[in-house]
């Protein structure tokens, strides 16, 4: 069932309450999601991107209930990954020679995963722009790497709406559909762990971006992006939150993250924390057992956090599976302007606070000289490490 979002315009996309991953496994949901697609009905009638492939056949369902498909002159595929053009095929068996407005790279994206159909490809890019009658036009802006090289924004005049697609969005399934009707907080944090997770990597291009779209002095009344709510309620937060969360974005936050074997290192990750809190009240404090935490709640952490402290027991000459996975995701984050400390336990050859130097240095951090290293489990010289650690990450004299 279609819902107004302004005008001739409507959400014609799907609420998943179910839904608790995404990319895989790869990143989680705890609040639902939804994949929205959008019909505008003027003297064009077009359709801007579809769902997720799971739901491909009940939105054709629900779009032929409102529609006939024969008379959509029109489809923008904003993104090609199959989150947004699931129903693509289905629905282009129906209306074959419907022109798909793309970008070049978005041509790529679909015939790699659909294959060669020979669908009607209008290849579009910044600043190019298709009348749609009622004196209006949509105008169409690459957002490349936001966060695939195919993407592109879709902005509608006259309604003065910037269809975002992955931009601006959040996973997050609000049934009343709008961002003056979600938990305000729930909804903001939504929106940072998406950035967090997803965005952080390209924020020198995010900054470029917002620069450009800011250049273009298009009045924006309505932003919607693919995911989650729609920002009718001063919809420029959002843009000007991403402003600042692509500037090396920080907070007064330390995190600590950790696993353990034999509560060694866990010791010495909860002696961190208590230093924080008891000598630089100021700052806020976070501790996670990483095995047993969920990452993209802890990326997100990570991302509002100043400087990190990171343990591992030494196992196999190495460090803990569960440490280095995540290592890995971080690095593939391109965290910038932040300092991390290390330390753990170890009972024979004791290689962690080493290696976990070198993969975090890795991963863009600041890694200060002082470390916490313990044999066996952690006495009272060893904790006496503490405090010179922590003062480095805070930035302070002992």
């Amino acid at each position: 069932m279609k819902r107004n979002i302004k005008g001739n315009v409507n959400w014609i996309g799907y609420i998943d309450w179910e839904l608790d991953s995404f990319h895989g496994d790869d990143y989680s949901i705890s609040n639902g999601s939804s994949q929205n697609a959008y019909l505008i009905e003027e003297e064009k009638t077009v359709l801007i991107d579809t769902v997720w492939l799971p739901h491909r056949f009940e939105f054709i369902e629900n779009l032929e209930a409102e529609i006939d498909l024969e008379k959509i002159d029109y489809i923008v595929v904003n993104h090609g990954e199959v989150d947004h053009s699931g129903a693509l095929v289905p629905l282009m068996d129906k209306i074959p020679n419907t022109p798909i407005y793309c970008t070049a790279n978005a041509v790529k994206s679909l015939e790699g995963q659909y294959g060669r159909r020979g669908w009607n490809f209008r290849v579009v890019k910044t600043g190019d722009s298709v009348d749609i009658g009622n004196g209006k036009k949509l105008i169409f802006i690459e957002m490349r790497m936001l966060h695939w090289p195919d993407s592109m924004a879709t902005y509608m005049t006259g309604e003065n709406i910037l269809f975002s697609n992955d931009a601006f969005g959040q996973h997050y399934a609000v049934e009343e559909l709008f961002n003056d009707k979600a938990d305000p907080f729930l909804l903001m944090r939504e929106a940072m762990k998406y950035y967090a997770n997803i965005l952080n990597p390209f924020s020198p291009l995010v900054s470029k971006k917002i620069q450009e779209i800011v250049g273009l002095n298009l009045p924006i009344d309505i932003i919607a992006p693919s995911h989650g709510a729609i920002w009718r309620d001063n919809p420029l937060q959002i843009v000007e939150k991403y402003a600042e969360w692509a500037k090396a974005y920080q907070e007064n936050q330390v995190t600590v993250v950790y696993d353990t074997m034999w509560d060694g290192t866990a010791k010495i990750a909860h002696e961190i924390a208590r230093k924080i809190s008891i000598h630089y009240s100021d700052t806020i404090v976070k501790v996670y057992n990483i095995s047993k935490s969920d990452k993209n709640e802890v990326m997100t952490e990570i991302f509002k956090s100043k400087a990190i402290a990171l343990g591992s027991p030494t196992v196999g000459n190495s460090v803990l599976s569960s440490v280095a996975g995540w290592v890995e995701f971080m690095r593939q984050l391109k965290f910038r302007n932040k300092k991390a400390a290390v330390f753990g336990c170890y009972g024979w050859s004791g290689e962690s606070v080493k290696i976990l130097k070198e993969k975090v240095s890795e991963a863009g951090f600041e890694v200060v000289g002082e470390s916490v290293r313990a044999q066996w489990n952690p006495n009272a010289d060893d904790l006496a490490a503490v405090p010179a650690l922590v003062a480095a990450l805070i930035g302070a004299s002992v």
